[in-house]
């Protein structure tokens, strides 16, 4: 056994508001069965419903979500690639999944 495997840090949690309500989204006039599915996981999709839907800073963003700021930056950049890839290339958008919990407002 490799001394780093078992040094691995766990990876945090992260707070969400709610579940999506809506967790598929597809190219209309394109049958499902012929679709590419790219998936956005719960809490990248709520990195950029508050940081592009809401328009809040990272700062605040990452408070509200209990990361980091750089942690965030990294969500919303691989958020942004899926979101892209799906959009330019015909995908599907699959919403599920992830390492979160739902905060208690």
């Amino acid at each position: 056994m490799n001394i780093y495997s078992i040094m691995v840090r766990p990876k945090k949690c992260k707070r969400v508001d709610a579940e999506p309500d809506v967790t598929y989204f597809k190219p209309r006039g394109v049958p499902l069965m012929e679709l590419e599915e790219v998936v956005l996981t719960v809490e990248e999709f709520e990195a950029i419903r508050l940081g592009d839907g809401e328009g809040q800073e990272q700062i605040s963003v990452a408070k509200r979500m209990g990361i980091s700021q750089p942690t965030l930056h990294r969500l919303l950049e691989s958020a942004h690639h899926k979101v892209a890839d799906a959009l330019t290339r015909g995908k599907a958008i699959k919403i599920k999944g992830g390492n979160y919990s739902i905060s208690k407002r």
